[in-house]
Order: structure tokens, then C-alpha cells, then sequence
């Protein structure tokens, strides 16, 4: 409310001012400052200014000092498996493996001996084969001129002889018990052989025995290239 009777008196004052100069009215005291104006508007933007120098980039210190590591990160994802590597080099020599069980291994037994001899054999008596040509697992006894039986089954026995100047019969023996005779009635003269032959498959029990005999007609007949006499067996299966 002041403010307005300031402004009133002051616009009176200068209305009658001249009213009074004209009758020699002494001048009056000057008046207060106004009011402020209002703010005037934003002007017009400047002329942009000229480019200014580069600024100097300062350099780091060579020894600078490290700071603290970090706290571990988080475990990252699991990555594509990669390809297979190359081969490794032969590992070392494992040890000695455990004894292996020979019993389901297919048991054997065969012989062959010969005779070479022309004198002929003893009438009643082992025949002599004193040649060893094959003997698997030493079942032959050479010093007897007698198979003996070492795995009971079924096993097969053959012969084959020379014979000059007299007939021949041949019988296979199992402990004493003659079980075949092959005779060769055919007597041969002067320097023609007779060749004769026989087999039979026996069933043996442990420990029994197998040879050849003759009788009297004992005319086997060995010499060297001129002939032999063969005697040989073997298992057919074990049982």
C-alpha cells in the first residue's frame, strides 16, 4: 500500500510543478527511486568464437604403482568340450596275471614207435618198438613196449608190419586179454614182402595197459629202407 502512495504523490507533484513555476514556486525535493522493471527477455545468441589450442595430454607414470587385486569373479560357464587329444605313450607292464585252470583244457594222449629189427619178435611176448617217433605226454613206456592209460575214454589203436619168408598174426592185447587177432596167411618167398594191417577202437579205464603179441607165426620184418613196423594210438575223447 505504500509503495502506491509513493507513486501518487509523486505523479501529483509533477502535475503541479508547473502551475507553481509559473507563480515562482520554489522546485521540490526530489522523489524516491522507482520499482524495478519487470526482467527483460533472453537476447540474441552470440557470434560462436574462434577454436581454441589443443590441450596437452599428460603422461602416465612408468612406475606406477600396482593397486590391490580385485575379489574373485564368479565361476564362468562351462565350455564345448574340445577335440580329443593325441595318444598317450604305452603305459608300463602290468603284473603277472593268476594261473590259468587247465581243467576245461581238451586233454591228449598219442603215440607212434616203430620197429626196426629183422630179427623176429618172441612168440607170446610184448613185441618190442623201440623207435619213438611221436610220444605226447610220455604215455608210451618204451621199456615195456606198453601204452598205459592215463585219461579213461575211448581211444584208437592201428598197426601196420612188414613180413618175409613166413606168415604173420598180429593180437592186441589189453591187460592180457587179447582183444583182436589179424593174421597174414599169404607166406612170401625169397625177397617179396607182405604188408599187413589192422585197428580197433577200445575203451580204456585208468591205468590199463595196451600192446601188440604174436604167436607162432611171428614173421614181422624190419630193415630200414626196406620196410617197417609201425605201431601208434591215440584218444579219441576223454570220457
Amino acid at each position: 500500500m505504500l509503495n502506491y502512495k509513493l507513486i501518487f504523490g509523486a505523479a501529483l507533484a509533477a502535475c503541479l510543478c508547473p502551475i507553481v513555476a509559473q507563480d515562482s514556486c520554489p522546485a521540490g525535493i526530489p522523489g524516491l527511486p522507482g520499482i524495478p522493471g519487470f526482467p527483460g527477455r533472453d537476447g540474441r545468441d552470440g557470434v560462436k568464437g574462434e577454436k581454441g589450442e589443443a590441450g596437452r595430454t599428460r603422461q602416465l607414470d612408468k612406475h606406477a604403482v600396482k593397486g590391490e587385486s580385485g575379489e574373485p569373479g564368479l565361476p564362468g560357464h562351462t565350455g564345448k568340450r574340445g577335440n580329443p587329444g593325441d595318444p598317450g605313450p604305452p603305459g608300463p607292464p602290468g603284473p603277472p596275471g593268476e594261473r590259468g585252470d587247465f581243467s576245461n583244457s581238451k586233454p591228449q594222449s598219442a603215440f607212434c614207435v616203430s620197429r626196426e629189427t629183422t630179427a623176429a619178435p618172441k612168440p607170446n611176448s610184448p613185441v618190442n618198438f623201440h623207435n619213438v617217433i611221436t610220444n605226447i605226454n610220455e604215455h608210451f613206456n618204451v621199456s615195456e613196449s606198453k601204452f598205459v592209460c592215463h585219461i579213461p575214454g575211448t581211444y584208437y589203436f592201428v598197426y601196420h608190419t612188414t613180413s618175409v619168408g613166413k606168415t604173420l598174426c598180429v593180437m592186441l592185447m589189453v591187460n592180457g586179454e587179447k582183444k583182436f587177432t589179424f593174421c597174414d596167411h599169404i607166406q612170401s618167398t625169397g625177397t617179396h614182402y607182405q604188408v599187413s594191417s589192422g585197428g580197433l577202437a577200445v575203451y580204456l579205464k585208468h591205468n590199463q595197459k595196451v600192446w601188440l603179441e604174436t604167436n607162432t607165426q611171428n614173421g614181422m620184418y624190419a630193415a630200414e629202407n626196406k620196410g617197417n613196423s609201425v605201431f601208434s594210438g591215440f584218444l579219441v575223447y576223454a570220457h
